[in-house]
């Protein structure tokens, strides 16, 4: 049986709509009929190509919320008709000292899904039992779908923060994952300063909670005590070393970024600035954020596509012409 799916192309940028065979689960994997699938950063990294190619015509997607509809022999908790999400990471090799350590994002041979396997722009895709998370059944997919890399991620980075209760958070960029952080961390009782690119992400900002919202260049009106980079623009981290505190921390988010400039230690690092980094997450980031976002009611603003514009999805993420979270619905 066939099944319809977006694949990279022979040329960098480019995808195509084919008609490929339903993918066959592993004995530990379910195959998963796609009801809701975010657009990530993450797939334009892979489709331009500024992600190293790891499989060929790879399927792209990796927010991904479906139903179960077969499992392989190995399988023992999931059944027929569950639903769940299928995250970023789709593997790890379980032995190595970062796995033991509680660490399996840092895990060197890790797989992901929609870059080493196929993902979810496509009418079915498969996920390991055991890196799959189980979802309610009584929310709309689209409204989820994000949750699951920009929500993680973003939960990952304000973690890496070391935000004090009632702190002042810099964000730089302000696209699906920075949207989310900022509702978190409006939630549980910080200060937000946006600086982003954009009118519509500026608005988004605003009526989010941001307390202040500027262009991605400018400074906000007082120090922050913490800031993450969303943008994978490295120009930007010595303006968020500059607008931080002493003593506060600046955390990368992407996992691609330009390079970055030349930096004055005494201008940026001194005074105790930490600069952090953020690789992928673990399954315990995911569980602990998708209980915050349902106890706190964390829900993304979302465009939707028909599964036949996931071509102009990605165009649109690339142009910056849609604001907040992009979301395909094979439908």
């Amino acid at each position: 049986m066939d099944m319809r799916a977006w694949v990279t192309g022979s040329t960098v940028g480019s995808l195509a709509l084919r008609q490929v065979p339903v993918p066959r689960p592993g004995p530990d994997e379910v195959l998963v009929r796609v009801e809701a699938c975010g657009v990530c950063r993450t797939d334009l990294h892979v489709v331009d190509r500024e992600l190293p190619v790891h499989l060929p015509h790879v399927v792209p997607g990796h927010q991904v919320v479906g139903v179960v509809e077969e499992t392989g022999p190995a399988v023992r908790h999931l059944r027929r008709g569950d639903r769940v999400g299928v995250a970023w990471l789709r593997r790890t090799c379980g032995a190595c000292r970062w796995c033991r350590e509680g660490q399996e994002n840092l895990c060197p041979d890790s797989r992901y899904t929609g870059w080493d396997a196929h993902g979810g722009f496509a009418e079915h895709t498969t996920v390991p039992e055991a890196y799959a998370y189980r979802l309610r059944a009584d929310r709309d997919p689209a409204e989820v779908a994000p949750l699951l890399c920009a929500g993680i991620i973003g939960y990952r980075a304000l973690t890496r923060t070391g935000l004090r209760a009632g702190g002042r958070l810099g964000l730089y960029g302000y696209g699906s994952s920075a949207h989310l952080t900022a509702r978190l961390a409006v939630a549980c009782g910080a200060e937000v300063y946006v600086m982003t690119r954009g009118a519509a992400n500026r608005d988004l900002a605003r009526r989010t909670g941001a307390r202040f919202a500027g262009a991605a260049t400018d400074r906000p009106p007082e120090p922050v005590d913490a800031a993450i980079v969303f943008a994978p623009a490295g120009e930007l981290v010595p303006l968020a070393l500059q607008a931080t505190e002493r003593g506060g921390t600046v955390v990368l988010a992407g996992i691609h970024m330009s390079d970055l400039p030349a930096m004055s230690y005494t201008e940026h690092l001194f005074y105790e600035r930490d600069l952090r980094t953020v690789t992928a997450n673990t399954r315990a980031d995911g569980a602990a954020f998708l209980r915050l976002a349902r106890t706190l009611r964390i829900v993304p603003e979302v465009t939707r596509y028909p599964f036949d514009r996931t071509d102009e999805a990605l165009a649109d993420l690339r142009s910056g012409a849609a604001s907040g979270s992009l979301v395909v619905t094979p439908g």
